[in-house]
């Protein structure tokens, strides 16, 4: 009987402290959920570019994932070629203008990219989280095109047909690096991703302008068709690593929180968002 009572007594005891420490638990975390998310300082990789969310050995592979870049003798090439005498047709209109303001990804030039599309200014000091959000992710998914980039070294568009491109400063650089696939089709289709999370009430508007930014590389005769979707592979595969990554997710929930509470677009009225709209008309459908 005395046995019977102290195992009694015993378990009890047990869950009164176990529900004592379930209780305990829930206060802090409500005591952490009142506190604002700080996110932790990043350094930059090189001047003006964050460093990502994930380390290198983690990002998609893209020599790995990717097939090698069509043959010159295939159909896949000529088709590279026929859209190619397309996109050169459109040079000194409103949607080349377009391609070379895609073309900058340095901030804080490059939030305004897709600030019309969200429906508010993308800025350090009104949305800082999802400036933050922008800023990592380009890293990852620039960064995950490297592979196929460097084992191929295919060369680019205004490399062998002597044509203009609509940054010519960066000509020397991208004559040294591969243009399969396009990094920066990889960074704008992961940010429409992204972003449609973010605001998901403007998911099919944000999805299309990220599928124009690839196409703006196309326009700016510094990459080919085939380049352009291998890159929207890689954004999509580095979306899908990032949703893993524990501080991708906590900045994720901080954007999607900050721009809820938006009311405006506060000086969104700067950028000219129905020039946009026209511009973007004449995007080919790929």
């Amino acid at each position: 009987m005395t046995q019977h009572w102290c195992n009694t007594h015993h378990q009890n005891s047990s869950l009164l402290q176990h529900k004592m420490w379930v209780l305990f638990a829930l206060l802090g975390l409500a005591a952490c959920g009142s506190q604002p998310y700080e996110p932790e300082l990043v350094d930059e990789i090189s001047p003006g570019y964050l460093r990502g969310y994930l380390p290198f050995a983690s990002l998609p592979d893209s020599l790995a994932l990717l097939p090698p870049p069509p043959a010159l003798d295939s159909p896949a090439a000529a088709l590279d070629q026929s859209l190619n005498s397309y996109a050169l047709t459109l040079q000194g209109t409103p949607r080349w203008q377009l391609a070379a303001a895609d073309a900058e990804l340095r901030f804080p030039a490059a939030a305004r990219t897709f600030s019309c599309a969200v429906g508010a200014s993308i800025t350090a000091e009104g949305t800082p989280h999802l400036y933050r959000l922008m800023r990592r992710s380009l890293t990852d998914a620039g960064i995950s095109a490297r592979g196929a980039k460097n084992h191929y070294k295919r060369q680019r568009p205004f490399m062998t047909n002597g044509e203009a491109t609509c940054a010519p400063e960066t000509e020397a650089r991208l004559r040294e690096n591969g243009s399969y696939p396009s990094g920066h089709t990889a960074i704008g289709w992961a940010w429409g991703l992204i972003l449609s999370e973010v605001v998901p009430e403007r998911a099919d508007a944000l999805i299309a302008r990220g599928r124009a930014f690839g196409v703006s590389r196309m326009i700016c005769n510094v990459h080919w068709l085939s380049d352009v979707e291998a890159g929207r592979a890689m954004g999509a595969a580095t979306v899908a690593r990032l949703h893993g990554d524990e501080v991708f997710m906590l900045d994720l929930a901080a954007a999607k929180e900050e721009m809820a509470a938006l009311t405006g677009g506060g000086d969104m009225l700067s950028q000219d968002c129905e020039g946009e709209t026209r511009a973007l008309a004449q995007t080919p459908v790929l």
